[in-house]
Protein backbone atom coordinates (compact mmCIF):
# COMPACT_ATOMS: atom_id res chain seq x y z
CA UNK A 1 0.00 0.00 0.00
CA UNK A 2 1.01 3.87 -0.61
CA UNK A 3 2.95 5.59 1.59
CA UNK A 4 1.23 8.94 2.83
CA UNK A 5 3.72 10.80 5.13
CA UNK A 6 5.81 7.71 6.58
CA UNK A 7 2.26 6.04 7.35
CA UNK A 8 0.33 3.77 4.66
CA UNK A 9 -3.32 5.48 3.98
CA UNK A 10 -4.80 3.12 6.45
CA UNK A 11 -2.63 4.45 9.05
CA UNK A 12 -3.32 7.53 8.34
CA UNK A 13 -7.16 7.41 7.43
CA UNK A 14 -7.03 5.47 11.22
CA UNK A 15 -5.39 8.22 12.97
CA UNK A 16 -6.33 12.07 11.28
CA UNK A 17 -8.98 12.74 13.62
CA UNK A 18 -6.62 13.00 16.59
CA UNK A 19 -4.75 15.34 14.65
CA UNK A 20 -7.34 17.90 13.62
CA UNK A 21 -7.81 21.16 15.14
CA UNK A 22 -11.21 22.45 14.95
CA UNK A 23 -11.79 26.46 15.05
CA UNK A 24 -15.28 27.90 15.44
CA UNK A 25 -15.45 31.20 14.23
CA UNK A 26 -17.09 34.06 16.21
CA UNK A 27 -18.51 36.67 13.82
CA UNK A 28 -22.13 37.06 14.77
CA UNK A 29 -24.10 38.92 18.11
CA UNK A 30 -25.78 35.22 17.92
CA UNK A 31 -22.43 33.85 18.81
CA UNK A 32 -21.23 36.08 20.67
CA UNK A 33 -24.00 36.13 23.05
CA UNK A 34 -23.65 32.36 22.74
CA UNK A 35 -19.81 32.73 23.17
CA UNK A 36 -19.34 30.58 26.81
CA UNK A 37 -21.92 27.74 25.63
CA UNK A 38 -19.75 27.52 22.64
CA UNK A 39 -16.66 26.96 24.13
CA UNK A 40 -18.12 24.73 26.39
CA UNK A 41 -18.62 22.28 23.44
CA UNK A 42 -16.68 18.78 23.26
CA UNK A 43 -13.65 18.99 20.40
CA UNK A 44 -13.86 22.76 19.85
CA UNK A 45 -9.87 23.22 20.05
CA UNK A 46 -9.66 27.22 18.84
CA UNK A 47 -12.51 30.59 19.41
CA UNK A 48 -11.36 32.86 16.25
CA UNK A 49 -12.77 36.03 16.47
CA UNK A 50 -13.26 38.07 12.52
CA UNK A 51 -13.13 41.39 14.58
CA UNK A 52 -14.08 42.92 11.28
CA UNK A 53 -17.47 40.81 10.44
CA UNK A 54 -18.35 40.68 14.38
CA UNK A 55 -17.62 44.77 14.51
CA UNK A 56 -20.31 44.96 11.22
CA UNK A 57 -22.61 42.24 12.82
CA UNK A 58 -22.77 44.07 16.44
CA UNK A 59 -23.28 47.49 14.54
CA UNK A 60 -20.09 48.50 15.37
CA UNK A 61 -17.64 48.26 12.20
CA UNK A 62 -14.14 49.28 12.12
CA UNK A 63 -14.02 52.46 10.41
CA UNK A 64 -10.46 53.98 9.19
CA UNK A 65 -8.47 50.93 11.66
CA UNK A 66 -10.76 52.26 14.89
CA UNK A 67 -12.40 49.71 16.85
CA UNK A 68 -15.42 50.54 18.81
CA UNK A 69 -15.27 49.99 22.81
CA UNK A 70 -17.96 47.94 22.61
CA UNK A 71 -16.02 45.68 19.92
CA UNK A 72 -12.95 45.73 21.99
CA UNK A 73 -15.04 44.73 24.83
CA UNK A 74 -16.52 41.82 22.58
CA UNK A 75 -12.70 40.49 21.63
CA UNK A 76 -12.40 40.04 25.42
CA UNK A 77 -15.34 38.75 25.65
CA UNK A 78 -14.61 36.00 23.23
CA UNK A 79 -11.14 35.36 24.28
CA UNK A 80 -12.09 35.23 27.91
CA UNK A 81 -14.52 32.30 27.08
CA UNK A 82 -11.55 30.57 25.37
CA UNK A 83 -9.28 30.67 28.74
CA UNK A 84 -11.97 29.78 30.94
CA UNK A 85 -12.41 26.79 29.23
CA UNK A 86 -9.12 26.03 28.09
CA UNK A 87 -9.24 26.21 24.88
CA UNK A 88 -7.07 28.80 22.61
CA UNK A 89 -7.89 31.96 20.84
CA UNK A 90 -7.32 33.61 17.65
CA UNK A 91 -8.07 36.51 15.72
CA UNK A 92 -7.46 38.11 12.19
CA UNK A 93 -4.51 41.10 12.11
CA UNK A 94 -4.19 43.90 9.58
CA UNK A 95 0.02 44.27 9.99
CA UNK A 96 2.46 42.64 11.87
CA UNK A 97 2.46 44.95 14.56
CA UNK A 98 -0.95 44.52 15.01
CA UNK A 99 -0.97 40.95 15.33
CA UNK A 100 1.72 41.54 17.71
CA UNK A 101 -0.09 43.56 19.85
CA UNK A 102 -2.72 40.10 19.80
CA UNK A 103 -0.30 38.03 20.65
CA UNK A 104 0.95 40.03 23.68
CA UNK A 105 -2.75 40.46 25.01
CA UNK A 106 -2.59 36.44 25.12
CA UNK A 107 -3.70 35.12 21.50
CA UNK A 108 -2.15 32.18 20.61
CA UNK A 109 -3.30 32.29 17.12
CA UNK A 110 -3.10 35.30 15.32
CA UNK A 111 -2.99 36.31 11.93
CA UNK A 112 -0.80 38.68 10.41
CA UNK A 113 -2.37 40.01 7.60
CA UNK A 114 -5.49 40.31 5.59
CA UNK A 115 -5.78 38.40 2.32
CA UNK A 116 -7.93 41.56 1.03
CA UNK A 117 -4.70 43.80 1.92
CA UNK A 118 -2.34 40.95 1.23
CA UNK A 119 -3.71 39.56 -1.97
CA UNK A 120 -3.86 43.31 -3.88
CA UNK A 121 -0.14 43.95 -2.71
CA UNK A 122 1.24 40.73 -3.63
CA UNK A 123 -0.21 40.68 -7.23
CA UNK A 124 0.66 44.81 -7.72
CA UNK A 125 4.57 43.77 -6.87
CA UNK A 126 4.71 40.82 -8.73
CA UNK A 127 2.71 42.66 -11.85
CA UNK A 128 5.49 45.50 -10.91
CA UNK A 129 8.18 43.06 -10.94
CA UNK A 130 7.37 41.28 -14.62
CA UNK A 131 6.87 44.47 -16.49
CA UNK A 132 10.40 45.91 -15.44
CA UNK A 133 12.02 49.49 -15.21
CA UNK A 134 10.57 52.56 -17.33
CA UNK A 135 14.04 52.30 -18.87
CA UNK A 136 13.62 48.36 -19.39
CA UNK A 137 10.30 49.06 -21.19
CA UNK A 138 11.33 52.37 -23.17
CA UNK A 139 14.97 50.89 -23.94
CA UNK A 140 12.69 47.52 -25.41
CA UNK A 141 10.44 49.42 -27.46
CA UNK A 142 13.43 51.43 -28.59
CA UNK A 143 14.24 48.02 -30.14
CA UNK A 144 10.99 46.99 -31.30
CA UNK A 145 10.80 44.06 -28.70
CA UNK A 146 7.58 45.25 -27.48
CA UNK A 147 5.53 46.15 -30.94
CA UNK A 148 7.31 43.04 -32.45
CA UNK A 149 9.68 43.85 -35.00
Amino acid sequence: MEKFGGVTQTEYLQQANNNLLTIVQIETQDALQNVEEIAKVPGIDVLFCGPFDLGNNIGHPILDGTMHDELKEAVRKIQKAAKDNLKASGIYATSGDQAREYADQGFQMVSCATDAASLPASLQSALTSARGSYAHSALNMAKGVIRGK
